[in-house]
């Protein structure tokens, strides 16, 4: 599999903030390494019947992921009441409406909602609290960086094996 989207190693020794950012900013580089290379048909080629899984959904539900938690819980934004692709009918919209969908326009997506993100928390100390809670509890910065790096991680492994079944490409 050749890559090119630049992945950096997330440094052995360093402060928190610098390290919370660098392993996020190295699991959204791998989901993107994990859809290098592949057509369309193939991001959105589901893993098994009946889930409704793709390497395009699992790209689409991270742009709602980024947006949810740094832009409307840390940064307080009113979103509205329906997301990005998912709708109150339709809350797996994000996977289940693939088939149709436009891959660079949803890349696209993702990689403004990152940047987005990233200026949301920019220069917030880890012990900043959202300005909008989740379920009745504050969220500290510190807290939704760990979220994402474990939501890209979970998420990063059903992408290693949707690709390797989709065309045997393995590794990192």
């Amino acid at each position: 599999m050749t890559t090119t989207t630049q992945r950096v190693d997330p440094p052995l020794s360093a402060d928190e903030t610098t390290m919370l950012t660098s392993w996020l900013d190295f699991h959204r580089a791998t989901l993107a390494r994990k859809c290098e290379g592949l057509s369309d048909e193939q991001l959105r080629e589901r893993s098994t019947p009946p889930s409704t899984l793709s390497l395009l959904g699992l790209v689409r539900h991270m742009a709602e992921v980024e947006q949810f938690w740094f832009l409307a819980i840390l940064d307080g934004q009113d979103l509205g009441e329906d997301g990005i692709y998912w709708t109150r009918e339709d809350e797996d919209g994000d996977f289940n409406n693939v088939d149709t969908a436009d891959p660079a326009a949803d890349f696209a997506v993702w990689r403004q909602q990152i940047e987005l993100a990233r200026a949301a928390a920019a220069g917030l100390p880890l012990d900043a609290v959202g300005k909008r809670e989740r379920r009745g509890e504050k969220v500290s910065l510190r807290w939704i960086l760990v979220h994402m790096i474990e939501e890209y991680a979970r998420h990063n492994g059903h992408a290693d094996l949707l690709r390797e079944r989709i065309d045997g490409a393995t590794g990192e």
